[in-house]
């Protein structure tokens, strides 16, 4: 076979394969020709394409590490106020569990369990209030009412106040424990203040200010707030935080019913709508 026919049934011979089958087709009108010259700018754009992927890159590498360093910075260079805050939180969370010796019955003072949870019913909102109701029904003279109705007023405040602060701090306890009944019906669930600490902090200072009593009594009533307090730390429900703020607000909150005492005629008038014997025209 010459030379010429062999190439020419080479040609053929590849031009059949699938991958060439589109140079063995008429070209089209509108359409240019087959050549070097109308695949060269499609293999120009194909080169574009991985240049401009480059310079995406070569950017995203250029913005990313100006992130890295804020976020190593945030991290691994916290300020000093940050520092001493989360210290602090720390060493109040491990005293806090050390002192919780009652918390279980298996504790290490868990034979005291029920003697610390009574002496901290004694500092329990419900209990003072029902105690206070029950006085006031019984009193018959009008200093001891104007003691008590504001006593009363001062117990509500204390109830709702900690109860707003607490739904807004959302603290829980340095033991995971699920609140009594009596606990959820005064709305103490969470830790931060201590409800109970406020409360006798603030019924020890009530009762000093406007009881005539002696001086063994007057230290066995400081002594009862302190005590109550603590009990709470010692059964596992509050931080020594949450304690010495709950003092600090059953203070605040005595301060505040001070300015704001209720006189003789209107605890009279509150103890008239209450018992439905008021009348205006009287």
């Amino acid at each position: 076979m010459p030379p010429k026919a062999r190439s020419k049934a080479r040609e053929r011979n590849v031009l059949d394969r699938p991958e060439f089958m589109s140079l063995n087709q008429p070209v089209r009108a509108g359409q240019p020709e087959r050549g070097g010259s109308a695949r060269r700018p499609q293999f120009k754009h194909q080169q574009s394409l991985p240049s401009e992927e480059s310079t995406e890159s070569a950017g995203k590498d250029k913005k990313e590490p100006g992130k890295l360093p804020e976020e190593d910075c945030m991290l691994l260079n916290p300020s000093f106020k940050g520092i001493a805050i989360n210290s602090l939180l720390a060493i109040d969370i491990s005293l806090s569990k050390r002192m919780g010796v009652c918390a279980y019955t298996y504790s290490s003072w868990g034979a005291c369990r029920s003697m610390i949870s009574l002496l901290a019913l004694t500092g329990h909102g419900i209990t003072w209030i029902i105690g206070t109701i029950v006085c006031l029904t019984r009193s018959n003279t009008l200093a001891g009412q104007e003691v008590l109705v504001n006593l009363l007023l001062a117990l509500l405040l204390d109830v709702m106040t900690v109860a707003g602060l607490q739904r807004l701090v959302k603290r829980k306890g340095p033991w995971e424990m699920v609140p009594g009944f009596l606990d959820c019906v005064a709305m103490d669930i969470y830790s931060f203040p201590a409800a109970h600490a406020s409360r006798a902090a603030m019924v020890s200072k009530f009762l000093l200010s406007h009881l005539v009593l002696a001086v063994p009594l007057r230290i066995l009533l400081v002594l009862w707030a302190f005590l109550v307090g603590l009990s709470r730390v010692l059964l596992g429900r509050h931080h020594l935080t949450d304690m010495v703020c709950g003092f600090a607000l059953g203070l605040l909150h005595f301060s505040l019913m001070e300015t704001v005492w209720l006189s003789s005629n209107t605890c009279q008038t509150l103890i008239s709508i209450s018992t439905l014997s008021w009348s205006p025209f009287s």
